[in-house]
């Protein structure tokens, strides 16, 4: 049997990625017309890694962000998501093995400022480290979301 690949051996392995697509079929009436970029693994963990302490980024932000280094209209809602993923389960393996300098996953937010609980550690984690970064968390039913996340959303 096949030895199971760790985190940062998928984040190394862009295969033919990025890419550039025509948005077509069915997909039009989700995503309009235009071109998708489906990103490089690696290009997600560099926009997460430049994300500086205090700060934070959605992922939106950061689909934007690639679609426009690439001329593509959107970035790929789906592998965007997968690949943020990716980048901080192989952050945790990093922190694991005693590196102090790693991806810091949890300045990535979802849509409307919201804590990610598939990242490493889950939602109590993820709100320790952004407490300890300055900002506030706060709690709405199962979900947690940073209080005014736009003061502290990168931009470019």
């Amino acid at each position: 049997m096949a030895r199971k690949r760790t985190y940062r051996e998928k984040l190394q392995d862009s295969k033919d990625l990025p890419k550039v697509e025509k948005i077509e079929g069915k997909l039009t009436t989700r995503w309009g017309i235009g071109t998708v970029l489906i990103p490089a693994p690696i290009e997600v963990d560099a926009v997460m890694r430049s994300v500086p302490k205090g700060k934070l980024i959605t992922i939106n932000d950061i689909r934007c962000r690639l679609a426009k280094k690439h001329g593509a209209t959107i970035g790929c809602p789906i592998t965007t998501g997968i690949f943020s993923l990716i980048a901080a389960r192989a952050a945790e393996e990093d922190e694991a093995e005693g590196k102090k300098r790693i991806t810091p996953y949890w300045r990535t937010l979802k849509v409307g400022g919201e804590l990610n609980p598939k990242y490493p550690g889950g939602l109590e984690a993820i709100k320790v480290r952004l407490e300890a970064e300055g900002h506030k968390v706060i709690q709405k039913r199962k979900r947690m979301f940073v209080l005014d996340f736009e003061r502290a959303v990168v931009k470019g």
